[in-house]
This record gives C-alpha cells, structure tokens and sequence, in this order.
C-alpha cells in the first residue's frame, strides 16, 4: 500500500496500539501509513492463520499478544509486512480491503496493553546532574549511589492515560518559602517529563513508547523527603498510543556512555544497548491557540546518551526476586542532553522558574499554566528510513475541588 513520504509509519516500523471501534470495543490494530490495521477483523477474515491463536488478536489488548513472547512476535510481524506491503497479499487484495483499514485520525485510541507494574527511573546523567545543581548547590550533584545503580521509583500504573487526555492539576500540601506551615491547594509548579517508556513481553522487551510523567515540582519538593516521590507524581503519566517495537528500533542501536566506575557484574551487559531516537517537545499556550500561532519547540535532545540502559534498568528492577510480568511499564526518566536547549522538563529550562521561557506570544513561563498543552514527538531518522512514534500530547486542566478542602490555593 502507498505510504505518505515522511511518515512515522513506514513497513518497516508496524507498531502495535490498541482502539475503540464502531462497535465500542478495543480492536488490535498497526499504524502502516495515516492509517490502522485491524488485527482483530483480520484474523477474522483468516488473514492471519497459523500465527498465533485468533483470540488474541480479539482481546481489548495487548497484553495476550505480548505473553506469547519473541517468536510469535517475529513470526506476526513477517506475516503483516507481506500483507501489508506496496502489492500485498493477494488474499487481501482479493477481499474487502476498506473493511480491514481505519484513518489515524478518526480513531480514539486507548492505552494499549493492562498495565500492572510502573517503574519511573532516573536514567539521565545531565538531568540528574541539573537538579542536583538545583537542590545541593554546595555539594557534589550526583549523590554517591547514582554510578552504581539505576535508581527508580515505583509508580502509580492506575493513572497511566493515553495521548490527548486532560490532565487536572494536582492538589496537595506545599510548603513555600514564606510560610511557617504548609498550605494546601492546587500545584502552582506543574512540569511535564520528557521520557521514553518500554514495555515487557514474556522473556523480553517489546516495545518503546513516549512517556510524559506529569511532576508537581511543589508538592514534590514538600514530601519526597525521606522516602522520595508521590503525590507530586502519582495523579497523571501520558503515554503514546503506538508501541514501537525492538525489531522496529533494530538499525538504530548505539553505543551507550562509558560507565565509570564499572557497574557491577549483574548490570555489565555489553554491546550496543542504547537506541538513537530523536526526541522533541512542543508548547502551545491557550493564547497561542486563540491567535493561530501554532505550538513552538522548547527542547530537542536524543535518548542515545541515556547512562542506564533499558536492559540494565530491567536487570536492577529483577534483581531482588521482584517479578517482571508482560505489560509492565519501565520509564526512563527525564532525558536531557548538556546543552540548555536539551533539558526534559520545565524544572531545567527555567532553572527552577528562575529563568522564564519567553514564548511568540509575548507570554512567560516558569511552570506550565492552566490551557497548556505539552506534545512529545519521537523518531529515529538513518540513511533514509524513518522510525516514528507518533506523540504524547497533554493539555492542562484546572484543578478539580480539592479533597479534604473547602477551598482552593494558587
């Protein structure tokens, strides 16, 4: 089939997503081109026999399909390239094709597989470095564990969302500078986080998605002390529709960072374990939106120098008998580079608010407004072939009444 030039979804990409049909359940479906492959109406029509068992493939997501594990994987994805290349299948050809196919953006997309464990990491060694900088001016910014070992936190997989949700500002305790006690009321330092996320599989990794874990920086500052993140980070995590699959991301593995000091032997995994994928964030302000401006990039940076692997990330989280179960989600962390125009997060581009973003509007930002809306964009780009993720987009919403309180601050 024709595909527009410049696509994220050329034959050689083929990710997995998961959205609502006419009929109001979640159909298995492959981004090819600016539109979705029904699995599930394939297998159906026997397009896919003797690969696989057909109810997977009617399941409201992935996650049978990443039980089977590596050599079902292989083995679909070999049968959707033949399908779905420039002459097809005769089979396919031979049918129905419109009945098969739905438009991009026609569809409601969900989060693709049932999530049941979240691991947010702290991966990148510039953002590590950037608010440690931040935090401990006076002290070395890397604390003494972090060249040791990938250091995470479990997060909440009940409020994973997909692309293009709302998400509310939070609400909880803060503690500013000038007050004696804390207060309690909506966040006013409200982040996003430039992330990459990948998904298990029986025995293996799957896939990658974008990942934006939302971070009220306020109500962080007041609770991550002693036991680290929570309330600050638990209420939203966006998450692309479309999972990009390892053997997608194949031809653009690199080389990683040296590590010094030499991990321990568990983490020592060698080879070409990082994956050169451009990533991009993009800001619209509700103003913008009022006057056609369009969304304007605020960073660019590339998750090829990430210090922590995927697969060191994956080796650590096992490591003390945890068990790792098909559709558990890995994050890796804000991903930043060292140049200002690299940073992940809002935290660094303003250096803590201090330095606002002036944007095309005329307008200011410290932390993100109320209309906001963050878009994550991710690619990788090779001698000609384009591996794209789609986006991760999120616009902010007013605080809902806050629990526990009559009333609200800002």
């Amino acid at each position: 089939m024709a595909i527009p030039s410049g696509s994220d979804f050329p034959l050689e990409n083929l990710p997995y997503g998961v959205f609502e049909a006419r009929d109001g359940r979640g159909h298995i479906g492959v981004a090819i081109g600016d539109r979705i492959f029904d699995l599930r109406t394939a297998a159906e029509a026997g397009l896919l026999e003797n690969v696989g068992d057909r109810a997977s493939y009617s399941a409201g997501s992935l996650n049978p399909i990443l039980e089977a594990g590596p050599e079902l994987w292989r083995a679909l994805r070999e049968r959707l390239a033949d399908l779905l290349a420039r002459d097809g299948d005769p089979v396919l050809r031979n049918l129905n094709v419109a009945r098969f196919f739905v438009d991009q953006c026609s569809a409601r997309m969900r989060v693709p597989v049932e999530i049941g464990d979240y691991i947010d990491f702290y991966s990148s060694e510039q953002h590590a470095t950037n608010l440690g900088k931040m935090f401990r001016p006076n002290a070395e910014p890397l604390l003494p564990n972090w060249k040791w070992m990938p250091i995470g936190y479990h997060g909440r997989a009940g409020s994973i969302v997909i692309d293009a949700t709302p998400v509310s500002r939070p609400c909880g305790q803060r503690k500013p500078a000038s007050a004696a006690i804390p207060v309690w009321g909506a966040s006013t330092m409200l982040d996003f986080e430039l992330e990459i996320g990948f998904l298990t599989g029986r025995a293996a990794i799957f896939g990658v998605v974008l990942v934006n874990d939302w971070s009220a920086r306020d109500i962080q500052a007041w609770e991550y002390q002693p036991l680290g993140p929570f309330l600050g980070k638990s209420f939203a995590t966006t998450v692309s529709p479309w999972i990009v699959t390892m053997d997608a991301l194949a031809p653009f593995r690199v080389a990683p960072p040296e590590q010094d000091p030499q991990p321990l032997s568990y983490l020592r995994i060698p080879g070409d374990a990082n994956y050169d994928i451009n990533l991009e964030v993009k800001l619209e302000t509700e103003e913008m939106r009022r006057r056609g401006m369009g969304p304007i990039g605020i960073a660019r940076t590339n998750a090829g120098g990430l210090y922590w692997t995927f697969e060191q990330q994956l080796a650590h989280a096992r490591s003390n008998g945890a068990k790792i179960r098909p559709g558990d989600l890995f994050a890796s962390g804000t991903i930043s580079g060292s140049a200002s125009g690299s940073y992940g997060s809002m935290i660094e581009l303003t250096w803590g608010g201090s330095k606002p973003i002036t944007l095309p509007s005329g307008e200011r930002r410290s932390f993100l407004e109320d209309g906001d809306e963050v878009t994550l964009h991710g690619w990788c780009e090779r001698r000609g072939l384009r591996i794209g993720f789609g986006v991760c987009r999120g616009r902010v919403a007013p605080a809902q009444i806050c629990a526990g309180s009559a009333t609200q601050e800002r």
